[in-house]
Parts: structure tokens; sequence; C-alpha cells
């Protein structure tokens, strides 16, 4: 059934991770859009994206799919300004609180 809705249409991926800075332990989060997020977390995992290989290990928290690459974008750079941070941190309250 994957392949069937994969051949039919383009997806796009807004996607969040959670890392950890090893220099100075705060928490982070990374915004990010891809197409292919199977391949793009492996990216970020072995440390060949350099934005976050300063993480270490790198968590997702959040994801979004579009069918239009522009949207995608879109929403990667608002979720990067203050009003999306303040709205992942809402959205994400609860799961944030049970890592604390």
């Amino acid at each position: 059934m994957q392949s069937f809705w994969r051949s039919r249409m383009n997806m796009y991926y807004t996607y969040v991770l959670l890392g950890r800075d090893l220099k100075n332990k705060k928490e982070y989060f990374y915004t990010g859009m891809t197409d292919n997020l199977k391949r793009r977390l492996y990216q970020h995992k072995t440390g060949n994206v350099k934005t976050t290989k300063k993480f270490g290990n790198t968590k997702l928290v959040y994801c979004e799919i579009c069918l239009n690459k522009t949207d995608a974008i879109k929403r990667e750079l608002q979720l990067k300004t203050g009003f999306g941070r303040g709205y992942l941190k809402r959205r994400l309250e609860n799961y944030l609180k049970k890592r604390a």
C-alpha cells in the first residue's frame, strides 16, 4: 500500500529534532524539511549534518507531511520563528514535561 501512495504523489516532511549540545548541555530544537525522512534522519544520526553534529544524539519529536514542497518550506520557516518555537513547546508540552 505504501508504494501505491508513494508512486502517485510526492510527500515533503517538515520535521523537528530535539538534541542536546554536547558542549554546554543545553537542549535545542532543530527544524528541517526533506522529501525522504528516513534518509535525512539517518544523515543526522551518523553526524553527516553540520548543524546537528554538535548535538550528539538527536530524537525526532515532531513531523508534518505536505503534498507541496513550497508549503513544506513555508512551514519549516514558520516553525523557526519565535511563534513557531512557542507553538512547538505548547504542542510538545506533555512530552517535554515527562522527560524533565
